[in-house]
């Protein structure tokens, strides 16, 4: 314990107060970059801060049986309300999330897909950055889309 209460004096003094500082999360689109509604180009986590990480979240229900056989846009909302319970399971919210990767199957309708994505997200302020990927497939051949995603909590 005394180790770590040196520890902390040799931060507090190296870097001052700041670094204990309460956290916050900014969301920037910074000037030369697209500007759009729908995501942030940039999200910052700063001072005392809790990160979340989600893996890989597909259309199954509890049981794992597969949602949506064949419907993107079922299948995508399943994924989210997955990513939803997860992070619940960890103390945060999707307004929380600051990273999303959509791994979407070659040949779906991405329109689909992100109106989907958009209607889940709502009109939350601060959208985060979001990474779409077009893959060959998926761990089970019935997926057509798989989220996961990075939450900071403050």
């Amino acid at each position: 314990m005394r180790n770590l209460t040196l520890c902390t004096l040799i931060l507090a003094s190296a870097f001052g107060s700041a670094a204990f500082a309460k956290g916050k999360v900014e969301y920037l689109n910074p000037e030369g970059l697209h500007q759009n509604p729908a995501f942030s180009q940039v999200a910052v986590a700063s001072g005392d801060v809790r990160t979340i990480y989600v893996g890989g979240q597909n259309a199954v229900d509890v049981a794992g049986k597969v949602v949506g056989k064949g419907d993107l846009k079922a299948q995508t909302a399943k994924a989210i309300e997955n990513v939803e319970t997860a992070l619940r399971g960890a103390g945060a919210r999707l307004e929380n999330v600051v990273r999303w990767n959509v791994h979407m199957v070659q040949g779906q309708p991405l329109k689909d897909g992100a109106e989907t994505f958009q209607k889940a997200w709502g009109n939350r302020p601060n959208p985060p950055t979001v990474t779409v990927l077009i893959v060959a497939g998926l761990a089970n051949p019935e997926f057509l889309v798989e989220i996961d995603a990075i939450a900071v909590v403050p």
